[in-house]
């Protein structure tokens, strides 16, 4: 019997070492090592390659092929049946590949791909692999969100080795997994949810995906941070990695692509969590923008770009007289560091004196905001608080701000400006270089080079 040999395995970037040491030197973090047991070599193999191994990226092929003799014909994609799980996917499922979605717990992770994969069942092939629930469990959610049961092949297995029998005589066209941590192969001696467990088990399910041509589907769980729990090169080996965000306080969920081979990074699905599962929000602005009717300081209408499309949303500023030496700077949905550098813009270039007071920022809705088109309006809003003086509630306003004060202009400016104008606000505040030519009509923008021109415009 072959001796089973171990390795020591970074969880943060997957790197592997002979023996254990207390920092990574490829990432250069620090008591990051864990011991995992390596699968024994097959007899005969003479510890070469087996055949197992052999066509990861889908073609069992080893010609040497010419770059311009490669076929371009569009990978054939097919709808998810929901139209924002499509965007963030870039168009549909494309055939063949691996789609990570991760999540905290309770965000709907299985809950939108059960909906995705009954809708899917009418009229495709699909088997749904369940390793952290049982069917009964399964089939009362199905009940409970009044989704077609008909036609969805189900699967309670945790075996990789058996889900891939299963597979190979189903065919199946979409193959969900949920979760990937609790996968496990036979001759991998750790446990499942190891480093060497969650990689093996995601590199033989990817690798069945690419040579059968089927939509492999995985559920991954989240650290305390919101990183994907495992080893990191989970995220190298699939197509696209998705995330979804949402407290269990808000109804909302935001689906968010991190990594995607065949559509656009960083593109956001809107979700609501109602009674019936989720529902996909076509209109994002509209439900973000749901403001009292008494206008109050500190609040103001800002124009992000999210993926492909522009979003309105809106930030509330509260300052008030600090008891502390230290005031304090609480910002959600935006960055802390951020907030403080604008602070010091605002008082070196504005001409407004915050030092003394606790500053608290708010993206209503539950959104992360993670461009800096946002600067702007965070400083007006903070203005608007700190003079304790309303804003107009038809007013909206975009822009980037630089450490010497200036307004610098940011992509997709029209297109920002004609989303306000479709929701009804008359007047804008943007930087000079995204000033259009024409205006839309109703529809007054000022176009500002300086902060200080931007706080005497409002």
């Amino acid at each position: 019997m072959a001796k089973a040999k171990s390795a020591f395995v970074c969880t943060e970037c997957g790197a592997e070492y002979s023996k254990w040491q207390g920092q990574c030197t490829s990432c250069r973090e620090w008591n990051t090592l864990s011991e995992v047991r390596l699968a024994a070599a097959r007899p005969g193999s003479g510890g070469g390659p087996t055949t197992a191994r052999a066509g990861y990226a889908g073609s069992l092929s080893r010609e040497v092929t010419d770059l311009a003799s490669v076929d371009l014909a569009e990978v054939p994609r097919f709808s998810s049946t929901f139209g924002e799980f499509d965007r963030v996917l870039g168009g549909g499922l494309v055939p063949g590949s691996a789609v990570l979605l991760g999540g905290n717990p309770g965000a709907g992770k299985s809950t939108l791909l059960l909906q995705t994969a009954c809708k899917l069942a009418q009229q495709r092939r699909v088997l749904y692999v369940t390793g952290e629930e049982s069917l009964s469990q399964v089939a009362m959610r199905a009940h409970r969100l009044q989704l077609p049961a008909q036609g969805l092949k189900m699967l309670a297995e945790t075996s990789v080795e058996t889900i891939l029998g299963v597979a190979e005589r189903e065919r199946p066209e979409v193959l969900i997994i949920d979760s990937i941590q609790t996968m496990h192969l036979e001759d991998i001696g750790s446990a499942p949810g190891g480093v060497a467990q969650v990689r093996e088990s995601a590199a033989a399910l990817t690798r069945f995906a690419k040579q059968s041509n089927t939509v492999l589907m995985l559920v991954g769980h989240v650290t305390k941070d919101g990183t994907l729990a495992g080893p990191k090169v989970l995220e190298h080996m699939i197509d696209a990695s998705l995330l979804l965000e949402g407290g269990a306080d808000s109804r909302f969920r935001t689906l968010r692509g991190q990594k995607n081979r065949f559509g656009a990074v960083n593109e956001l699905g809107v979700f609501a969590m109602l009674e019936q599962g989720m529902k996909e929000v076509k209109n994002p602005s509209a439900i973000f923008l749901s403001r009292s009717e008494e206008q109050a300081p500190g609040s103001l209408v800002m124009v992000v770009w999210e993926g492909t499309r522009p979003i309105l949303v809106e930030v509330q500023a509260l300052l008030d007289d600090s008891a502390l030496g230290n005031p304090r700077r609480v910002a959600v949905g935006l960055d802390s560091n951020r907030l403080a550098m604008l602070l010091a813009v605002l008082h070196k270039h504005g001409g407004l004196f915050t030092g003394d007071q606790d500053v608290f920022l708010n993206v209503v809705g539950g959104v992360k905001v993670l461009e800096t088109s946002a600067d702007l309006a965070v400083l007006l809003a903070v203005v608007s608080s700190l003079q304790n003086r309303s804003l107009p509630r038809e007013l909206v306003v975009f822009g980037e701000v630089g450490l010497s004060g200036e307004i610098r202009p940011v992509p997709s400016g029209q297109e920002r400006i004609v989303e306000a104008a479709k929701h009804g606000f008359t007047r804008a505040i943007v930087p000079r270089g995204n000033a259009p030519k024409r205006a839309p009509e109703g529809m007054q923008v000022v176009a500002v080079d300086k902060l200080a021109e931007a706080i005497e415009a409002l």
